[in-house]
């Protein structure tokens, strides 16, 4: 791969070679389809976007505390002489990495991710486990409840909006259409 873009088959094998986790695979399949419809609503490279969502996460199993991730995957990515924006992108995702959300990408990547798992949460506590029983509504009435997925920062997914200068009902419902159009894939 040296010298060229990484492609979303080099993104995936690079995931599935550090996260053998079904549920940390999906979340990766989830943000990468929510960020390839931000690119392609932006006029943006779709698969330069996409595989950088695949690969956000995928040395968390390995290093999930903040010393390691992303710092760890992003030492990866380097070596593999993956490119600066994805790495950036990356490493920004994480507030505490201090690496600051420059350029489209990045602001992305940070306000998806959080929104991702929770949409996906969602729809696991749904009757039919279904993406397609998802709506706006039931996204915000989880958000307040702050025992339903603890684990999800609703902090990061207001800021994301903000980030992205939309209103927080516009970014849930975005991303949401982008996940169920993905559904069969994340097996919701």
């Amino acid at each position: 791969m040296p010298g060229a873009a990484p492609t979303r088959s080099d993104a995936w094998d690079l995931l599935c070679r550090y996260t053998l986790g079904d549920g940390l695979r999906k979340h990766a399949l989830a943000v990468e389809a929510a960020m390839r419809s931000y690119a392609e609503r932006a006029g943006e490279d779709a698969d330069a976007w996409g595989v950088c969502g695949l690969i956000h996460d995928f040395d968390y199993e390995r290093w999930p505390d903040a010393s390691g991730h992303p710092v760890e995957g992003s030492r990866i990515l380097a070596e593999l002489a993956w490119p600066d924006g994805i790495i950036t992108a990356v490493l920004g995702h994480a507030d505490y990495s201090g690496v600051a959300r420059e350029t489209a990408m990045a602001r992305t990547l940070y306000a998806v991710d959080e929104l991702c798992g929770l949409l996906m949460a969602v729809a696991y506590v749904k009757p039919g486990r279904s993406l397609a029983e998802v709506d706006v509504r039931s996204v915000r009435k989880k958000m307040k409840d702050k025992a339903f997925a603890r684990s999800v920062s609703r902090e990061d997914i207001v800021r994301g909006a903000e980030e992205l200068g939309l209103d927080l009902d516009e970014h849930i419902g975005f991303c949401l259409a982008a996940l169920q159009r993905s559904s069969e894939a994340l097996g919701l």
